[in-house]
This record gives structure tokens, sequence and C-alpha cells, in this order.
């Protein structure tokens, strides 16, 4: 049995689909692992801030007013 060229047409427009469906799947994952992990240590930063707030309004400094 002979298939029509609308039936051809459609198999190579799915295949097309399908292949930029897996290629940017392979690209999202890509990113994915290219990505740099950073790890940010929470305390340290709170610290941080604490003791920059600390020292803007002169909490725990020698000098009374």
């Amino acid at each position: 049995m002979q298939r029509g060229r609308s039936t051809f047409n459609k198999r190579q427009k799915e295949h097309a689909r399908q292949h930029k469906q897996r290629e940017k799947a392979e690209r999202r994952s890509q990113r994915k692992d290219d990505k740099p992990e950073v790890v940010v240590d929470e305390m340290e930063e709170l610290r941080k801030h604490a003791e920059a707030q600390a020292a803007l309004f002169h909490i725990g400094s020698d000098e009374q007013s």
C-alpha cells in the first residue's frame, strides 16, 4: 500500500518536532549542569550584616554619649 504525500510530510514534520524537543532538553540540562553552585553560609552573611548595622549605630562601642 502506497502512502500519500501528506502522510510523508506529516511524518517528517513530527520527526523534526521531536528532534527539536530533544535538542532543547539537552540544552536545558547542559545549562543546569554548567550552572555554578554558590554555597552561602547564611550565618556568616547575617553576622556581617549585623556588624555593619552595629557600626552604623555605634552599638557596642566603648564611647558612651
